[in-house]
């Protein structure tokens, strides 16, 4: 026994639990909990788990959180003992780390099954019998409840009030067709709010302003039998006259410039300082922003109902322009009968600002750095909200662990960006969603230099466009996109290698790639409380289309057309993200993705330049396999141990991931994973002799064959402000190995060490990888 180790595990696991008990007063308990029992013969078992789960989240008080099965802030309250100071380690362990007991003698059994019986009756059940009784041992108790419910009673008649009665009246008797209460549906008091919010919105969209759900009223009889119910729906009698009216627009007032110490000015403006522009007032003495914004921005003119929906357009939109940073709206009644003044007092941000930003990164190639932004804004520079940024930033990128450590990488560069809040085109374009589309202009340069190896300048200049649907949908176009890539220096050790895998030389040959590009984003992840989420970013880059069209460039025939003596890029490349999100409860959920990419080279390329090809492997993508180090196809660069592993990329790609995550305790969260890809190449890889420089890295139709898949496990550290992850993962399938023998699960050994170094790969990085 002595020399057992399981024995002294269980005998501390033991005295950690028992050794929360003495420390209670005299005649008390600790509260370990209750469960509720809904026993309903009618239910199917999901449902009558779930009504448990939702009647346990109404108990209170909720006992002492468990951490892996045991009281730990409990534990540590209770060994800290009676701090002698406000301040210290024991003040800190007690009142910090750790948890007063939750004594039995806090829990109301009564109330608590009160709590349940009127949950039970709110959806339908109008007969259940709730019951209490609770169980101690060892100085410790627990309660059940149990629920008995009978049949749930359901909506025979739904009556609303005559459509001739009253105009408002008749407005909610056409809404009858759209009714979420409808005859056979069970009885569910959370329908029947959710009826009169949607009443109401809708009667706010049709200009009842002064109107609200307190004036509606929803009576039930249940007398009728047959476990049914009757529902009448109606206006209160007391509700005010002026509720029952529809109100219009009249005079709209704008204060650009306020701040609450121009109260009084507000209530009753200079008639001199007031600017009439169409339909709006401006009191804005010093004319801070052209008219025209307003006129751009706001849906409200005269005349027009006062409409819910345009109210809220028009704050978002004002918000959305990005100058303001207080928008404030209110209506107040006019001297003519049934009218409405509308009023915006905004507060804009100061016109000229710098800000200094230090940002930790991670990347796709494993690199882990930092980087500070030195950024100056003028946010009015032509009087009409547009935003004039101009930045520098520096920052260096190292990798923790894996073949490159050692061959960092530093970048420097600026950028100088005009974004105007409105389209910019030739013919006219009204945007009708609630956030302020944007035309962007955008020139920048960077130099780059990967210690060891190579530098390179980037210049790139965009024009175009950014908009949104609504909330979930985004467009960005870029009419134009002008990329350059030259080199600046190339290392001895670079071109050694170069002589013994020809295709390196593509990341530092001269570049220009231009072209329009678009991408689409729809996401609903910001419902937490769906079940199912999902996101998807499509993508579309066209690169020296036209020119190659018309120039009739064919690399093929080796008519290679040049730019400033450099070929330009002609391509078309598209890439597909797509992920779904299952909640499996309230602290886990299952995260999947697959990205499909395709580049396609013609006319005047025989592969897609370097900086828009397709990488598999690392901390977002394979994160059994190191960087960038997977494929083409089944090619596999064996390199010495302490030299640099070279990126390998690809025309194709394919990856599909899954994650399970779950909240282990509060900010620390779980992961297990899987994940699979590669990619290919459209054409061989050449060298100039002829051969072929990376064997069977081309697509073809056994490319399912060729999948990469790894697992591991991760933690991930919410500290609100970021995210730190930790993942450990491996490769379960190995696609350069002879077919037949790519899965290596009989393979894996944790006890070998030579295992894990030649297998094992450590990941560190920001954010979740998707």
């Amino acid at each position: 026994m002595r020399n057992n180790p399981i024995i002294y595990i269980l005998l501390v696991i033991f005295a950690f639990g028992c050794s929360n008990t003495k420390y209670l007063p005299e005649g008390e308990m600790l509260y370990t909990g209750a469960e509720v029992k809904v026993k309903d013969s009618t239910l199917s078992k999901s449902d009558r788990k779930e009504m448990e789960q939702e009647m346990e989240d109404l108990l209170r008080p909720r006992p002492n959180r468990k951490i892996l099965g045991l009281r730990a802030k409990l534990y540590f309250y209770n060994i800290a003992g009676e701090p002698k100071k406000n301040k210290g380690f024991r003040h800190w362990l007690k009142n910090k780390v750790g948890e007063p007991p939750v004594l039995f003698s806090q829990v109301d059994m009564d109330y608590n099954a009160d709590l349940l019986q009127n949950y039970a009756e709110n959806k339908g059940y109008f007969k259940t019998r709730t019951s209490a009784d609770s169980t101690s041992h060892n100085r410790r108790a627990s309660v059940d409840y149990t629920v008995t419910t009978g049949k749930r009673y359901t909506i025979r008649n739904v009556n609303y009030p005559p459509a001739d009665s009253t105009k408002i009246d008749s407005v909610i008797s056409g809404l009858k067709r759209w009714s979420i209460l409808k005859s056979g549906n069970p009885y569910d008091l959370g329908d029947i709010k959710e009826q009169r919010e949607q009443i109401d919105k809708i009667l706010k969209y049709k200009g009842y302003y002064y109107f609200n759900l307190d004036y509606l009223l929803v009576q039930v009889d249940s007398t009728i039998g047959n476990k049914q119910v009757d529902l009448f729906l109606k206006v209160k009698e007391e509700t005010p006259e002026k509720a029952k009216q529809v109100y219009t627009i009249n005079d709209i007032y704008i204060y650009p410039n306020y701040s609450i110490s121009d109260k009084e000015q507000t209530i009753n403006p200079d008639k001199d300082s007031i600017t009439v522009y169409k339909d709006f007032k401006i009191i804005d003495p010093d004319h801070t922003f052209r008219p025209v914004i307003y006129d751009r921005t706001l849906y409200f003119k005269k005349g027009d109902i006062y409409n819910r929906k345009d109210h809220n357009l028009s704050l978002n939109r004002l918000v959305n322009l990005g100058v303001f940073k207080f928008v404030k709206n209110e209506f107040r009644p006019a001297d003519s009968t049934n009218t409405l003044n509308a009023y915006y007092y905004l507060s804009p941000y100061p016109k000229k600002s710098i800000r200094v930003e230090l940002l930790g990164k991670t990347n796709s190639a494993n690199y882990n750095g930092t980087e500070l932004n030195v950024n100056w804004s003028n946010r009015n520079i032509f009087g009409g909200a547009e935003l004039l940024t101009l930045s520098v930033f520096g920052g260096m990128e190292v990798q923790v662990a894996g073949q490159n450590k050692g061959y960092n990488v530093y970048r420097v560069g600026g950028e100088a960006s005009l974004d105007w809040p409105r389209f910019i085109t030739p013919f006219k374009v009204h945007s009708a969603s609630g956030f302020v589309p944007h035309t962007q202009a955008k020139i920048s340069y960077e130099y780059q230099n990967r210690r060891k190896l190579y530098s390179l300048n980037s210049f790139r200049a965009q024009f175009g466009y950014k908009w949104k649907e609504n909330i979930k949908k985004e467009h960005n176009l870029n009419v134009f996109d002008i990329n350059y890539v030259s080199p600046a220096t190339v290392t001895d050790l670079y071109r050694e290698r170069i002589d013994g895998d020809p295709s390196l030389k593509n990341v530092i040959e001269k570049q220009l790639i231009f072209g329009p590009t678009y991408s689409y984003n729809y996401t609903n992840t910001m419902q937490e409380y769906k079940r199912h989420t999902f996101y998807y970013k499509g993508s579309l880059d066209l690169s020296g289309t036209l020119t190659g069209l018309l120039s009739g460039a064919n690399v093929k025939k080796g008519d290679t057309i040049r730019i400033l003596d450099v070929p330009f890029s002609q391509f078309i490349k598209m890439e597909h993200d797509f992920r779904y999100y299952l909640k499996l409860s309230r602290n886990s959920q299952l995260a999947n993705r697959i990205i499909v990419g395709v580049g396609m080279p013609y006319g005047n390329s025989g592969e897609l330049p370097y900086i828009r090809q397709f990488f598999s492997g690392g901390t977002n993508s394979l994160r059994g396999f190191r960087a960038r180090s997977i494929g083409p196809g089944t090619y596999r660069d064996d390199i010495d141990e302490g030299s640099f592993l070279p990126d390998q990329s690809g025309d194709l790609k394919l990856e599909l991931n899954t994650e399970y995550r779950a909240t282990i305790y509060k900010i620390i969260e779980g992961a297990v994973f899987v994940d699979a890809g590669n990619i290919w190449l459209w054409n061989d890889n050449r060298d100039e002799d002829g051969n072929i420089i990376k064997p069977d890295g081309r697509i073809s139709k056994d490319f399912y064959k060729q999948l990469a898949v790894d697992t591991g496990i991760g933690l991930r550290f919410d500290f609100s402000f970021l995210i730190l992850r930790t993942d450990l993962a491996f490769p379960i399938r190995k696609p350069w190995l002879p077919e037949g023998d790519r899965w290596v699960l009989d393979r894996i050994n944790f006890g070998s060490s030579t295992w894990r170094k030649e297998n094992l790969v450590f990941n560190l990085a920001i954010g979740y990888p998707f």
